[in-house]
């Protein structure tokens, strides 16, 4: 027979042990969620878009991974934050990223499919980013990436080496011009856009447009045409901030239509330019 004393101990043991499981059962639950939840929201990018079918779909993988006795560990084997790149030469761990090369063997490494043209360039993610850092980081990678820096080493090497220069130089095309860009961050979003897509306009747009064009015809001076293209700059300037708002926002569409009249006010930009040759 037990005593009463050693009966209030196991009694208080197993609460303490229950209290302890429920809280590691509830925090399995809210890591579940959590990491299921970051997992579908790196799916679809598009938050506004998505938003509500991704918690519901959260929400449901959760309660399937509940009944698992280790749910969170299952979820971080496919987490892309925790793999650990090795050195295809001297397999030693990988501690940039991207990596070009290995700062054990300093080998070159091969290209890391899906990393975006951002963390390529060094640049942070916005729409409004500095282009002379951008281009100063182009000019360092292609020095130690091109090619003919490989010329004497191994097959791999050279292969490599002209991937990562290919990639460094259409990263570099694309995020030096705001219209491009622009379009690269819409399909980082999930909203992709065809080249030589007709992104249409509104009427009272379109003859705005025509008129600005009549008028760089009609220009009989260099003045003329340079008050077009000041003019045309200035409006350049105010949809750079607002496309850049409208990212943020994840405000997609707004982005687009945007997107879309700085493709209208670029293409009269550069009529400008051709206006102001004829006149040399």
């Amino acid at each position: 027979m037990l005593s009463l004393n050693s009966l209030r101990f196991v009694c208080s043991s197993r609460a303490l042990l229950h209290t302890k499981w429920l809280r590691t059962n509830r925090q399995c639950v809210y890591e579940a969620v959590t990491c299921s939840a970051h997992c579908m929201s790196t799916s679809f990018p598009s938050r506004d878009a998505w938003h509500s079918e991704t918690d519901l779909k959260a929400l449901g993988k959760a309660r399937k991974l509940h009944n698992f006795s280790n749910p969170v560990k299952s979820l971080r084997n496919y987490s892309t934050g925790q793999v650990r790149l090795n050195c295809w030469s001297c397999k030693q761990p990988l501690d940039q990223a991207p990596a070009f090369f290995c700062m054990s063997c300093k080998v070159i490494q091969p290209p890391e499919t899906g990393t975006s043209y951002f963390k390529i360039m060094d640049c942070d993610y916005t729409f409004t980013l500095d282009t002379q850092k951008l281009q100063k980081r182009y000019l360092k990678l292609q020095r130690s990436l091109h090619p003919d820096n490989f010329s004497q080493k191994s097959v791999k090497e050279q292969e490599y080496s002209e991937s990562h220069s290919a990639l460094v130089n259409k990263a570099y095309r694309t995020l030096l011009k705001p219209l491009n860009r622009g379009l690269y961050m819409l399909e980082l979003k999930g909203m992709r856009i065809e080249e030589g897509t007709d992104f249409g306009a509104d009427s009272g747009f379109l003859m705005e447009l025509m008129e600005i064009n009549e008028a760089l015809d009609e220009a009989q001076s260099p003045e003329q045409a340079n008050k077009i293209g000041q003019d045309t700059k200035g409006k350049l300037v105010e949809l750079t901030d607002e496309i850049d708002a409208a990212l943020l926002k994840g405000e997609l569409q707004a982005a687009k239509a945007l997107l879309a009249q700085m493709k209208y006010y670029a293409n009269i930009e550069e009529k400008v330019k051709e206006k102001l040759s004829d006149f040399m």
